[in-house]
């Protein structure tokens, strides 16, 4: 984010009900790396990037522009699962950056942070198109945001995810998304 955006950060002074896991979910393109680095920093929290996470041949078969199969994902998503664990237990919260494109991977996720709150990062296909033709250095070219659209399975309300029109800007969804985690009640096994 842009200095002015840092500067706005330092002026939040929101805090969660809840040390709960946060997963900003969504397609390439959406800002999830952004939005993850801000709400991390605005809550004081350790930031994980999910996309650091994918072994090698994934990154050469986007980088190709071939779309990745569920069983490409699947050691992946383990990672993402066993960071995300990992750092929950260790520190007094994360948030993690993971596409969790469908209800299965999601489900996977909470398996390993049973009280994660995901945060969906959501626009119109001509904007994501237009953010990842934009972008420099990474790997993911502006033609595989079809496969990732038609893969995405947004969340059910079953699932209590926080999503956000991505169309404002970082800044308003990192307000909006601290506004929203502050009146979530964590359950019992979650209050330290």
């Amino acid at each position: 984010m842009a200095a002015a955006a840092s500067g706005f950060l330092d002026s939040m002074n929101v805090q969660p009900a809840q040390p709960a896991p946060i997963v900003v979910m969504g397609v390439s393109g959406c800002g999830k790396s952004t939005v993850g680095r801000a709400l991390a920093q605005a809550l004081g929290r350790i930031y994980v990037e999910g996309d650091e996470l994918h072994p090698a041949r994934n990154v050469a078969l986007m980088a190709a522009g071939t779309p990745l199969t569920d069983a490409d994902r699947a050691g992946w998503l383990a990672a993402v699962a066993q960071r995300l664990a990992d750092a929950h237990a260790l520190s007094p919260g994360v948030v993690v950056s993971c596409s969790a494109l469908k209800r299965i991977y999601r489900a996977q996720l909470r398996a390993a942070a049973p009280h994660v709150v995901f945060v969906h990062l959501q626009g119109s296909q001509a904007l994501l198109q237009q953010r990842m033709t934009q972008r420099k250095g990474h790997y993911m070219p502006a033609s595989l945001l079809q496969s990732q659209l038609d893969a995405l399975e947004p969340p059910g309300a079953d699932e209590g995810a926080l999503t956000f029109d991505i169309s404002p800007g970082p800044e308003r969804i990192v307000h909006d998304a601290l506004a929203a985690l502050a009146t979530i009640q964590p359950p019992a096994s979650a209050q330290r």
